[in-house]
C-alpha cells in the first residue's frame, strides 16, 4: 500500500467531521415554510372565490366582497413578486462565469 494514500485517507477522515452538516436548530424547516405559505395563498383565493358566489346569490355584503377581493388581489402580487425574484435570481446563477 501506498503511504500517500493511506496519509490521504487519514487526512480526510480527520476533517470530516469539520465538513459535514450541522444540525438545524428546531423549528420549522425551509420546506414546512413554503409548504405554509403555498397553503395560505390557496386558503386566501378560495376564501375570495367563496365570497365572489356569495355576493352574486346576494349572501354577503359587498364590503365583505371588496376585503375579500382586495387580501386575494395581494396574494396573487405577492406571489407573482416571489416568482419573479426567483426567476431573477436562478438567471443571474445562469450568467456566473464557471
Amino acid at each position: 500500500m501506498d503511504i500517500r494514500s493511506l496519509l490521504a485517507t487519514q487526512g480526510y477522515a480527520a476533517t470530516r467531521p469539520a465538513t459535514e452538516p450541522k444540525p438545524l436548530p428546531d423549528g420549522p424547516s425551509f420546506g414546512a415554510g413554503l409548504d405554509s405559505l403555498a397553503t395560505g395563498f390557496v386558503e386566501t383565493l378560495r376564501h375570495g372565490e367563496e365570497t365572489a358566489t356569495a355576493a352574486m346569490a346576494g349572501d354577503a355584503d359587498p364590503h365583505a366582497l371588496v376585503t375579500a377581493l382586495a387580501q386575494t388581489e395581494l396574494a396573487v402580487e405577492t406571489a407573482i413578486t416571489v416568482r419573479d425574484k426567483v426567476v431573477e435570481a436562478y438567471q443571474e446563477i445562469l450568467r456566473m462565469p464557471v
